[in-house]
Formats: structure tokens, C-alpha cells, sequence
């Protein structure tokens, strides 16, 4: 659990350079791979996990500039890289100015639910990991390579001089 604003954004700022690298390697055609037609497509895992720091933050009393409303996946992977960014990048200013370390200890009212301040940061973190996992997933159903997030992919274990481990 987070104790500082400063561990938090530590944190964030590792994983999201690892989720934006996954973000700008999406191609328009890739957003429409789907594990099933009962599933969300790949363009609507990289929207969802947009549109949830603006509605989680949002919801937990943070404000945020340049808020995204809910909205159909947008059709090009560029805006959605590009959003992704901009709400990264949005997050962390907003929390240096509106929250402090003691308020992580605050408690809102999250989906019904009593959670400190500190409790939903750590939610959105590991959301945009669980999802970050689905969309490696649909990528390489789609043909496209999977950077690495917390340690090498298959095709970049080259780039240190070996070969892919065996599965």
C-alpha cells in the first residue's frame, strides 16, 4: 500500500511508460481482435483502461483536466495511445496538487465500498496491469509484437544476446 504520493507516482510512472510502449504499438486493424464476440476487443481493453483513470480518480475526488467521457473505442490506435498519455501524465500533476500524503489515508466511497485514498491508487495500478496482460494476449492474436513490460518479451530477448526461454 502506498504511504507517499511519491511512492504512488514512482510507481505509476514505471508502469505506465511499460503501458504506453503497449499502447503505441497498436495498429488501427489490431483494435478490432477479439478472443469472442462475448468479449471486449483489443480497442476496448486499451479504451477501457483510459477511461477508468478518469472515472476511478474521478470518483475517489480527484479532478482531473481533460476528463473522457464513456464512449465508443475511438477509431484510430493513435488517439488511443495519445489519450493514454495525456491521462497519465494528467494524473500525476493532479495528484501533486490535490492530495498530500495524509489524505491517502482518507476514505471514499468507491463502487459501495469504504476505500482509503491509498487503497484505490493501488486498484488503478494493478487494473491497468491485469488488463495490460489481456491486451499481450489479443496483440499477439493479432500479429503484432509484444514489447516487454517487467522483463523481455519472446522477440526481444535478442537485443540482450539470447535466445527465447523455452515454454
Amino acid at each position: 500500500m502506498y504511504t507517499t504520493i511519491g511512492l504512488f507516482i514512482e510507481a505509476w510512472d514505471n508502469d505506465a511508460a511499460a503501458m504506453q510502449r503497449v499502447m503505441d504499438t497498436l495498429t488501427d486493424d489490431s483494435l478490432k481482435q477479439e478472443v469472442s464476440p462475448h468479449d471486449r476487443t483489443l480497442g476496448r481493453v486499451a479504451w477501457h483502461i483510459v477511461y477508468t483513470i478518469y472515472e476511478m480518480m474521478e470518483k475517489a475526488g480527484l479532478v482531473l483536466a481533460g476528463a473522457v467521457e464513456e464512449s465508443p473505442v475511438p477509431d484510430t490506435a493513435e488517439e488511443i495511445a495519445s489519450s493514454y498519455r495525456k491521462a497519465a501524465e494528467v494524473l500525476t500533476a493532479a495528484l501533486r496538487q490535490q492530495w498530500s500524503d495524509a489524505s491517502l489515508q482518507e476514505e471514499v466511497n468507491l463502487y459501495g465500498e469504504p476505500w482509503t485514498k491509498a487503497t484505490v491508487l493501488n486498484v488503478l495500478l494493478h487494473h491497468q496491469i491485469h488488463h495490460r496482460g489481456q491486451m499481450t494476449v489479443l496483440m499477439r492474436q493479432a500479429g503484432l509484437r509484444v514489447p516487454g513490460g517487467f522483463g523481455p518479451s519472446r522477440e526481444e530477448w535478442s537485443a540482450f544476446g539470447l535466445e527465447a526461454p523455452n515454454v
